[in-house]
Formats: structure tokens, sequence, C-alpha cells
């Protein structure tokens, strides 16, 4: 992916997880956008034509992005801080998953457990390595492991994107276990 392109993933990302308006545009109820709509908005500000953004959506280390059967739709798979319903099944987890995040947030997440804050799930990890790269995004990492499957056996619902990204509602602290480096 060309730095052109890398630029116009996050610009993207920010259309279709939290503000659509900002280039007029509108999601439907499960956070489908109009893919020649985006194209028109984002290319007023950022490079973007079909070839580029189905590049974007391929090449993206993350699979922030899925399209619809025909491409004529597209969404992103999660991170939404907008109201959508981008249709994720519920699944069993295993019973241990992971949790990234920066030492700034230690005392808190000590405190409150996991919670969503913007967004409309806590974004989980499946494996330790992938929530230490997440966790150095905010600084020196630190990680939790999260009692996945007492949660769920105790009520908790668990969903996982198209991206194999885990979600939940919330993590209380009684459920997390800081991993020792």
């Amino acid at each position: 992916m060309t730095k052109d392109d890398k630029e116009t993933s996050k610009y993207i990302s920010l259309i279709l997880r939290h503000k659509p308006e900002t280039i007029g545009i509108s999601l439907d109820e499960h956070g489908w956008a109009d893919v020649r709509e985006l194209i028109k908005g984002v290319s007023k500000t950022h490079p973007l034509n079909m070839d580029s953004l189905v590049r974007i959506v391929e090449e993206d280390e993350k699979q922030r992005y899925s399209f619809n059967e025909d491409r004529t739709l597209i969404r992103a798979n999660q991170g939404h801080s907008i109201p959508v319903d981008v249709e994720l099944e519920q699944v069993v987890p295993p019973e241990i998953l992971y949790h990234g995040t920066g030492e700034k947030y230690v005392s808190s997440i000590d405190e409150q457990g996991l919670i969503p804050k913007s967004r409309l799930y806590v974004h989980i990890s499946g494996d330790e390595d992938t929530a230490i790269a997440v966790g150095r995004r905010h600084g020196k990492p630190v990680v939790y492991r999260i009692k996945s499957g007492e949660m769920n056996r105790d009520g908790f619902k668990f969903y996982k994107s198209v991206n194999g990204v885990w979600l939940t509602k919330e993590v209380p602290a009684k459920y997390l276990e800081k991993v020792e480096n």
C-alpha cells in the first residue's frame, strides 16, 4: 500500500466508523455506504478511485473494510462510534482472550474493567502477540488476560468480526488478569 493509500485509508476509516456526514454521505442500519458516493466525497481531499479503493480494502493489514458481493457497497468491519448493526454473529469464545493497552490506562482498567468508551464494543485479541502490538500503539504495552470462557458462562455475549477481532460490550475487572512480562 502506498503512503497516499495509507492516509486515504485512515480518512475512510474516520468516515465509515465515525463521521459519514463529513463528506455528505449516510450509512444504512448495517453500516453500508454507497461506493460511488464514498469515492466522490473522499476524492475531494484524498486521491481515490475504484482501483485504489479495491487496493486499500484488499491490502489493509487490519482488514478494516468489506465490500458487498458486487462491490457497490462498502463498510467498516468494526470500531464504530455511531449506532450500526454490522450483523455480527454471536460466538462462543475460547477460554482466554487478550487485551493490549498502554501503561497510562492501567489504573482505570484495574478499577473499571474494559469499557467501550466512544465505541460500541470493547476490542479483544485472540492471542497475546496481537495484544502486545495493539498495546504498543498506546505507549508501553500492557496485556490483560481475559477469562472469556467464564464470562460467556456468566451470560456475557461475544462476537467475532470478519477480520478476527473479538468484541464484547464490557469486561468487568473481575475477569481480568495482567500478564507479567
